[in-house]
């Protein structure tokens, strides 16, 4: 085993493809549903939204997809990313276990987002497409999108939750400095948000109206600008394999194999990014590697959501999926972690998840501060607060392996720095921050608000 701290990659080991896991996937697939007719959606209507290459895409089963020379020239800029082996925290927590972490934060937009942002815009603009519309949540993928909107001059309209807009100023001035409009959701620009703010002018938002919004915008724009999505559908996640892949080699250069594979989740990009090269390994290899998702308490879709039929937006205009959802009418308490506090899952992510495949856990917002906290002192890196959740059970980890005198190889995905999100460390500094658990009832509700799907929920 190497004494080194970082595991570095050169520009030749940049991967060639992604890798699609609904090659290797030992589950049916399960339709994708028009919102409108509750039939599977047709190419004409993704292609109100989607450029057809994306389209493709989303539905192939080939096992690897080749990555445009132009989009691996913008992945130069920040890819291959960084392994590190957290020592100091290692140290810190007296821990017998050995944590790796892949640092997505070293991108220009600070996340892993821009993995997925290039190649869509890439595919748009490769089809003729002049804009885009978007939503975003904390930020990081208006962010992300923006970014690789400016690279491929195409212009952009980001639909940010509006609390988080005002949670997140500096996001918002990020946006617009790469050249994109940025709109607090809801607003009065849509038809649907005019209709939320008319019944509840003080509306804080959430990614479902966000979506809304965005994709009301593209599907009425009679073809003059498109919908991009920085999370939950296939093609998204295929992008963010990038990270898994080059971790595998890796953790080769540091001579260890992961034992835990752990990631935050919102909608699912950042976790299956890591975690799903990881599971063809499981499927296909032999590896045993457990992999673990981390989600909010105060939005916790797969552990505490329902596995059905589900539109994907509140205003019931994006595809039917099926999905862990707390229902698409959630509207989430104001909590840091705005990238998730989305009200569904990846379909492939919550499928996987339901087999018994991945694992998923829930964490409150308080201990999750207190671990961002640990690991900035420690390792230097001021977290994300949606990357601290993975941190908080990554130390979790450590502490069992510790409990257990065992020796424990945890990986987890560094998402995204946290150096936009200063006033939500100032609040958790001052005692600010309350812990909210979603209402059992209010799920409970919703889910009597789900499509009438005449298929096996």
């Amino acid at each position: 085993m190497s004494e080194q701290t970082h595991f570095l990659l050169n520009e030749s080991d940049l991967p060639k493809a992604w890798y699609n896991v609904m090659a290797d996937s030992p589950l049916p697939p399960t339709p994708v549903l028009r919102p409108d007719t509750l039939e599977p959606v047709t190419p004409d209507f993704l292609a109100a939204l989607f450029p057809m290459e994306l389209i493709l895409q989303e539905v192939s089963t080939e096992r690897f997809i080749d990555i445009p020379d132009e989009v691996r020239e913008i992945y130069k800029l920040w890819r291959p990313t960084p392994l590190i082996r957290a020592r100091r925290l290692e140290k810190a927590l007296g821990t017998p276990a050995h944590i790796y972490f892949k640092n997505e934060s070293v991108s220009p937009a600070g996340s892993h987002k821009p993995n997925t942002a290039v190649a869509q815009a890439f595919y748009n603009k490769a089809a003729g497409t002049r804009a885009l519309t978007t939503e975003t949540g904390a930020g990081q993928w208006g962010s992300a999108l923006s970014l690789a909107c400016n690279f491929f001059d195409l212009d952009l309209e980001v639909y940010m939750v509006k609390v988080s807009y005002q949670q997140k100023p500096y996001r918002r001035v990020m946006m617009h400095t790469y050249g994109a409009q940025v709109f607090a959701s809801p607003t009065d620009r849509t038809n649907y948000g005019r209709s939320v703010l008319a019944a509840d002018p003080d509306n804080p938002g959430s990614l479902g109206i966000a979506i809304s919004e965005a994709v009301e915008v593209a599907a009425t724009s009679g073809g003059a600008k498109k919908y991009s999505l920085g999370s939950v559908l296939n093609h998204v996640l295929m992008h963010q394999t990038v990270i898994g892949e080059e971790a595998l080699k890796q953790m080769d250069l540091a001579g260890e194999y992961p034992d835990v594979v752990i990631g935050c989740v919102g909608g699912g990009s950042n976790f299956a990014g890591i975690a799903y090269p990881f599971l063809r390994e499981n499927l296909k290899n032999g590896q045993r590697a457990r992999l673990l998702a981390v989600e909010p308490t105060a939005a916790p879709s797969i552990t505490r959501g329902v596995y059905t039929f589900d539109y994907g937006d509140t205003a019931k205009m994006a595809p039917v999926v099926k999905m862990h959802t707390l229902g698409h009418d959630f509207v989430p308490p104001a909590i840091h972690a705005g990238g998730l506090r989305y009200h569904g899952m990846a379909p492939s992510l919550s499928a996987f998840c339901d087999a018994g495949l991945i694992q998923a856990t829930s964490v409150p917002q308080k201990t999750t501060f207190e671990a961002a906290i640990q690991f900035a002192r420690a390792e230097g890196i001021i977290p994300a607060p949606e990357t601290a959740h993975a941190i908080r059970v990554v130390i979790d980890e450590a502490l069992d392996a510790k409990a257990k005198g065992e020796k424990r190889v945890i990986l987890f995905n560094f998402s995204g720095h946290g150096h936009f999100d200063m006033a939500a460390y100032e609040n958790y500094l001052g005692g600010k921050l309350e812990d909210y658990e979603y209402p059992a009832e209010a799920i409970k509700a919703a889910m009597e608000k789900l499509p009438k799907v005449g298929l096996p929920a």
